[in-house]
Parts: structure tokens; C-alpha cells; sequence
């Protein structure tokens, strides 16, 4: 089996690459660029860092900074008319997953017209999109280096997937200082998004042997560093290795697909407006138990490059102390459980078959290592809540 690898055509990663940015531009022949932000962003300088290197080269830019934390396809659509009357040229993407992803649909729409409707799984982005060069605030999502975006329609509260070698940034700006200000939550919430990613990709019935490098690779980087760049938030050495860790992630998912958390995970966050990355939390110790059988030896891999076995022991030890550090994991980082996020039982259980159909149908669940019927994943679901 072959495996196509898609991914940004220029990246530059490390402390002090934002102020690169400029010279990003240059070498993608660009010069007029719409910031696509949040008003967060400018508080804490950076759209102002942003504009004073591009000013320093000559060049001026717009911004737009009304993106939101769940992207719908009416808070993008304001940027898409920013982008066709200003004839901008790119689109510089700066803050979390959910700037980046809005600028991707926004450089689809404003270069393609349409809906976002249009263009979600099962059509495939292979439309060249206006260039966005995303610059990541958070170590997590990995959408800097994705084929993927995720609107959701505000009539139907559908999280909807498009993906695509369209949809891949041109150019990435990995800048792990960027994530010093971030708030725990936030941070803890991103962080086991990127080990879900890892995760996933590694155990995908799409994985590859390059995937598979760089899901290790994450895996190593991620887990023995997260507590520290939640809890520890001037600890630039656990900060570097996690925002490292989460761009490979980012690249193994994009290239070898999620797998049945990512599938589950949307649905609660469109219905009942859980943060991405904390639902997957929610999630990822009882969709990894459903699933260990039929990978055994594939989440034992994980459990090791996590550091929590050696090769001695067995396959079956391993995977049982991955089990323990997962829920582990989520009790030290505070990830709460669903009802203590403040979702009502009545409503959360008249909505596990709308959840299970839209997460079968958005075709993650078809990677996953044990492939659930529909009942199964209402099952799951209904666990989920038990557990919390």
C-alpha cells in the first residue's frame, strides 16, 4: 500500500520565527495579506508583532479579528467579503485551531465561492485555495500542517469535515513562545488533542510507515511533557517539545486520518459546546478500551513511546498501563466529565442517535481499529457519561 504525504511547502520552527514572517511572504510572492485572528491575539501583541515585520519589508495588511472558538460558516463569511473587495493576496492565519481553520474555509470561499455545505466529506478539497500561512498560538490542534478544517452550520449544528490537499496551508510559523501565554485549560485541553492525534494515527487502518514515524515521534515528545507545559507555564523546554510534538502529530493524522475518538468528539462539541480537545479527552480512555483488542500490539507501541513500558514486558501489560495513565492523565489535567462540564443527562441521551449517525457519517470511525456499529457507538456514548 502507498501512502500520499501532503504538507506545508515551507516551515519555519523554533523561538522567534514569527518575526520570519515576512520573509515567509517573499518567498511565496506574496505581499498584500489579510490577518485572519482574534481579538486576544491583538491584546497580546502579536498582530501588532505581525504588522510591524511586514511593515519593515514595505508591505501592509488587513485584519480581520472577529474568528470564534468553534468556527461556524456565518462568522466566516464577514472575512470572505474582507477578502474579495480588498483583493488580498494570502491570508496569514494567527492563533489556535480555530483561527487556522477559519482561514482555510475562508481562502476556499473566497477563492471557489459557495457554501461550506459544498465542500465537506465526502467531496474531496482538491481546489486551490487563496495561500494562508498559518502561525499556531497553541500546541495541539496541528491544523498549521492539516488537510483538514472543520465548520460547523449554525442551522443544524452539524460540525462539518472538509478535507483535501487544497485545504493544506502553504507555509507554517511553529513559534512554541507563542504558547507561553496560554491559559492551563487551554493548554491541557490542546495538548491531549495532539496525543489523540498521535494515537489515532498510529492505530489508523490508514497508517503508513511515514505516518507511523512521526506518530512515535509525537508520542515521545507529547506525553512526557505535557503535565509540565500545563502546570509549569514558563517551562520553555517542556513548551518546545509539545509544540514540536503536536506539528508532527498534526502531520501524522493529516496524512493517516483520525479514528473513532475524532468521530465521537465532534458531535458533543457541535451539540453541547465542549472545546475540541476536551471532548476527545472525555472520550479517548473508553474508546481506547473498545478498541485495544483489535490492535493489541499497536497501542502497546503507543503505551512505550509514551514511556510508560519497556520492551520487556508484554504487549498486555503495556496496554494496561497506558489504560491507567489516560484516565490518570485526565484527573491530573482536571478534564471534567460531562456533567460536570454542565451538560443536562435529559438532553445529552435524547441525542445519542443524532450523535452516532453524524459521527458514522463523517467517516472517521471507518479507521478505526474496531470499526463500531451505530448501536455500538450510542453504547459508547452512554459509557462515556457513566464513567464521569
Amino acid at each position: 500500500m502507498t501512502q500520499r504525504i501532503v504538507m506545508p511547502g515551507l516551515m519555519e520552527i523554533g523561538a522567534g520565527a514569527l518575526d520570519k514572517v515576512a520573509d515567509m511572504m517573499g518567498l511565496l510572492a506574496c505581499s498584500q495579506p489579510l490577518i485572519v485572528t482574534d481579538q486576544v491575539m491583538s491584546d497580546l501583541g502579536y498582530v501588532k508583532r505581525v504588522q510591524n515585520s511586514l511593515a519593515a519589508q514595505g508591505m501592509a495588511c488587513g485584519v480581520f479579528l472577529d474568528t470564534e472558538p468553534e468556527p461556524t460558516e456565518a462568522s466566516i463569511l464577514p472575512a470572505v467579503d474582507q477578502v474579495v473587495t480588498g483583493q488580498y493576496d494570502c491570508l496569514i492565519a494567527l492563533g489556535g485551531g480555530s483561527a487556522i481553520d477559519s482561514a482555510k474555509a475562508i481562502g476556499l470561499l473566497a477563492q471557489h465561492g459557495g457554501k461550506m455545505q459544498d465542500y465537506k466529506v465526502p467531496h474531496v478539497v482538491t481546489e486551490a485555495i487563496l495561500p494562508v500561512i498559518a502561525i499556531p498560538t497553541t500546541a495541539g490542534t496541528g491544523s498549521e500542517v492539516t488537510r483538514v478544517t472543520i465548520i460547523t452550520d449554525q442551522e443544524t449544528d452539524e460540525k462539518m469535515l472538509c478535507m483535501g490537499p487544497g485545504l493544506i496551508p502553504r507555509a507554517a510559523i511553529i513559534d512554541y513562545e507563542l504558547t507561553l501565554s496560554v491559559p492551563a485549560r487551554i493548554a491541557a485541553d490542546t495538548g491531549i488533542d495532539a496525543l489523540t492525534h498521535a494515537m489515532e494515527a498510529y492505530v489508523s487502518g490508514k497508517a503508513g510507515v511515514f505516518t507511523d514515524q512521526q506518530a512515535l515521534a509525537a508520542m515521545r515528545l507529547i506525553a512526557p511533557n505535557l503535565r509540565q507545559a500545563v502546570n509549569q507555564p514558563g517551562n520553555h523546554a517542556a513548551k518546545e517539545k509539545l509544540m514540536l510534538g503536536a506539528t508532527m502529530a498534526g502531520m501524522a493524522f493529516s496524512n493517516a486520518s483520525v479514528a473513532l475518538v475524532h468521530g465521537m468528539s465532534r458531535p458533543i462539541g457541535a451539540h453541547f459546546h465542549v472545546p475540541h480537545g476536551m471532548s476527545n479527552a472525555m472520550l479517548l480512555p473508553v474508546i481506547t478500551e473498545f478498541s485495544i483488542l483489535a490492535s493489541l500490539e499497536r497501542y502497546a507501541d503507543c503505551a512505550r513511546a509514551m514511556g510508560l513500558a519497556d520492551d520487556i514486558i508484554s504487549d498486555q501489560e503495556a496496554v494496561e498501563r497506558l489504560m491507567i495513565e489516560l484516565r490518570q492523565l485526565n484527573q491530573d489535567l482536571k478534564v471534567p466529565s460531562l456533567s460536570a462540564f454542565g451538560i443536562d443527562k435529559a438532553q445529552y441521551f435524547s441525542l445519542l442517535d443524532t450523535m452516532a449517525e453524524q459521527a458514522l457519517a463523517s467517516g472517521s470511525p471507518n479507521n478505526n481499529p474496531r470499526v463500531p456499529s451505530k448501536e455500538q457507538v450510542i453504547e459508547l456514548y452512554e459509557k462515556v457519561w457513566s464513567e464521569g
